[in-house]
């Protein structure tokens, strides 16, 4: 019983089911995007691709411990269930975990690339320098957790060494959903970031701004978006993007009336869901035009 708690407070802390998405998204790139091998299995098969895979793994779930280590007095007031959950693995042994799961991480790249063990070595700086620093400063903590979010694609441009148009401007497409989500939740968690003194974008610009900043960013979407829909390779992908458009619109009529922490929960599991189908839109995608592309 006690073995069960602390796996289910390690799989809390680490956020399982985010790092589970996470896989499938880099595998389903990997497959319909990234590799010129006809076969599913061959690439799910590349041992040095599952290195990959294994490295962004166990560095964000690095990251997610050590945030969570920075996080923990907000964490009590804005998601107490989920911070008693935690708590069953103690600060000290997350930390131990933390630099653990970095090395491993770090040891894995290496077996790839000196590129990839230079890209996990930065990413892991990066996730600890947004933790201890940059998450403080309102728009930098904003815009370095979006980006640090995407980052995990960018390493399978680094491992197959080739560049696709169509995932770098759909990128931005999910950067600004991605601000977007970090927005609802600042809104979410306004009272905990109070209360601990967190200087977030909504407690220093307030409410009203950061609602007027997510109706811009759910704008600015529509430009990656005609973008996209010049290239012919993203086929019936474009039915995803006819589907977010209403959806960041329903976000955005919706969060004007919006006020209590659990309306603004409900808009932050909408925005996680488009994400999370997002993420299976890409077996939509027409391959051989990208490769082409790509070639």
């Amino acid at each position: 019983m006690n073995l069960a708690k602390k796996i289910i407070g390690l799989l809390s802390v680490v956020r399982g089911y985010n790092i589970l998405v996470l896989v499938v998204a880099q595998y389903l790139a990997s497959i319909f995007i990234f590799s010129n091998k006809k076969s599913a299995m061959t690439v799910v098969s590349d041992l040095h691709l599952f290195y990959i895979v294994l490295s962004t793994i166990l560095v964000i779930a690095g990251g997610y411990i050590i945030n969570n280590f920075y996080d923990a007095k907000a964490d009590q007031i804005n998601r107490p269930i989920k911070s008693k959950i935690d708590n069953i693995i103690k600060q000290e042994h997350q930390l131990s975990l933390y630099f653990t799961l970095n090395f491993l991480a770090v040891f894995f790249s290496y077996l790839v690339s000196w590129r990839a063990y230079l890209f996990f070595s930065l990413y892991i700086f990066g996730i600890w320098f947004y933790s201890h620093k940059l998450k403080k400063y309102p728009i930098l903590g904003l815009i370095s957790v979006a980006t640090l979010t995407i980052t995990p694609f960018f390493a399978l441009f680094v491992y197959y060494k080739n560049f696709s148009e169509v995932i770098f401007i759909h990128a931005f497409f999910l950067f600004f959903v991605i601000l977007i989500r970090e927005l609802v939740k600042d809104l979410e968690n306004m009272q905990g970031a109070i209360l601990n003194n967190y200087q977030t974008f909504t407690v220093t610009y307030g409410e009203k701004k950061s609602k007027q900043l997510i109706v811009f960013l759910s704008i600015l979407t529509l430009i990656p978006i005609t973008i996209l829909f010049s290239y012919p390779a993203i086929r019936y992908m474009k039915y995803y993007f006819y589907f977010a458009g209403i959806v960041l619109f329903f976000v955005s009529i919706y969060l004007k009336k919006a006020t209590s922490k659990s309306q603004y929960q409900l808009l932050h599991n909408i925005l996680k869901i488009l994400l999370l189908i997002g993420v299976f839109s890409l077996l939509f995608i027409d391959k051989s035009l990208i490769l082409d592309e790509i070639l």
